[in-house]
């Protein structure tokens, strides 16, 4: 399997981290390709929990782990990952020298951008992830080939600094609350000791699958906070569908042998935007506490709803998935009864297919289809061992998306996980 593709399918949140956990074992390179350190992964190996902002999932397993050139880092995120990493785990990392560096004020206008935005915020972490993609399409960003060079680097902060600094303050009436000298000490040490990892990503990705090593590529957030295809504006800054491995890392299309889709069993969201099947009250409570849905950059409580089958017809059709890891499966034990959203009615119109103009997608109202409930007790090692009611739930899933359900997570540890 020498190329494998793993992509959120709604919101993001959907266990990623787990999956790529669990498939590294096998993989020779494991590489990050979008997005920064609004994106958390949650491993958890033998009761510990190891949670993930920059660094690949794979890092847990000992793999060589690649951050590419369509990520925004931040440093000082990268710096207390790679210290919970030491001492415990064996790993190997590279960072490209195109990835595009997260600075104090992006922090500083992601925070007061939201802000001026009043009603119309949308929930951004406050990471600078926005802002510092901002800067790479101004031009005006600065590169890790750029931190890691002392000399460097300083230009660059003398001739981005005081811009930074003027925007801050005539925009967003705020000033710039470091100065210049802070951050070319925090940051120059930074470098010093990122330096190590600096190498070419590009040319090491497309070295390994032309000598079919596997590598495996780790999504971050899920489809519908893409750019240019999620619920817009109530999205990121980056792409994190399938088709931007290519870009996001740097080498020609080539056919990839799996494209795995993650699924939770149910949906969440952080943040605002339109949730079509959102739940609100005892029964969302109830979601929310046994999935333990809070976010894990942010610790905020996420939106809780069923599962829709049309945001996932649409994944689909975005990401080409070759089969779905269905994740949490087990959250939704115990309950009497579970809905799946198979429509949309828009207008008395019947909609399979998710809309692409978000007014749109605000008028739309869930048709449901009811499922008995179940629940999995006792040790679950096999498909054929869940109960009637579960794989009913799940055979209607990959029935209606025709793409087949490889993986079932029935709760967060490895061991806790059916393969198909």
């Amino acid at each position: 399997m020498p190329s494998i593709v793993v992509i959120g399918s709604q919101y993001g949140d959907e266990g990623k981290g787990k999956v790529v956990d669990l498939l590294g074992e096998k993989a020779d390179l494991v590489v990050r390709f979008s997005g920064g350190n609004n994106a958390g992964h949650t491993v958890v190996v033998k009761g510990v929990k190891y949670k993930f902002h920059l660094m690949p999932s794979g890092a847990i397993q000992g793999k060589r782990c690649c951050i590419a050139a369509g990520v925004a880092l931040d440093p000082r995120v990268l710096k207390q990952e790679l210290d919970q990493l030491k001492g415990k785990f064996e790993f190997s990392l590279v960072i490209d020298p195109r990835v595009q560096i997260i600075m104090p004020w992006h922090n500083m206008l992601d925070a007061t951008s939201e802000e001026a935005k009043g009603k119309q915020r949308i929930g951004t972490t406050g990471r600078g992830i926005g802002p510092c993609y901002a800067d790479r399409a101004d031009r005006t960003g600065i590169r890790f080939a750029e931190l890691v060079d002392e000399a460097r680097f300083m230009e660059r902060l003398d001739a981005v600094f005081s811009i930074k600094e003027k925007t801050l303050k005539a925009v967003y009436n705020s000033g710039m609350q470091i100065s210049k000298d802070e951050i070319f000490r925090e940051y120059r040490a930074l470098g010093r000791e990122l330096k190590q990892y600096l190498g070419d990503v590009s040319v090491e990705v497309t070295d390994a699958l032309s000598q079919g090593k596997t590598v495996m590529f780790e999504g971050a957030q899920g489809t519908y906070l893409d750019i240019d295809f999620g619920t817009y504006p109530f999205v990121t800054s980056s792409h994190p569908i399938s088709g931007s491995i290519f870009t996001g890392v740097g080498f020609g299309l080539r056919p990839i042998e799996r494209v795995i889709g993650i699924v939770k069993a149910y949906t969440t969201r952080v943040g605002g935007g339109p949730f079509v099947t959102e739940l609100e009250g005892d029964l969302a409570h109830t979601i929310r506490e046994q999935g333990a849905e809070y976010g894990t950059t942010t610790g905020r409580p996420r939106r809780v709803g069923w599962l829709d089958l049309v945001l996932l017809r649409t994944a689909q059709r975005l990401n080409n998935f070759t089969e779905i890891a269905l994740t949490k499966l087990d959250v939704l034990s115990g309950l009497d009864e579970i809905e799946i959203c198979t429509e949309y009615k828009l207008n008395r119109e019947t909609v399979r297919e998710r809309p692409a103009d978000i007014k749109d997608i605000m008028k739309c109202r869930p048709v449901y289809k009811k499922f008995r409930g179940f629940k999995l007790e006792g040790k679950l090692e096999s498909f054929d061992q869940l109960p009637k009611e579960a794989k009913e739930y799940v055979q209607f899933i990959e029935k209606e998306l025709n793409v087949p359900v490889k993986i079932v997570s029935i709760g967060p540890g490895r061991e806790e996980t059916i393969f198909r």
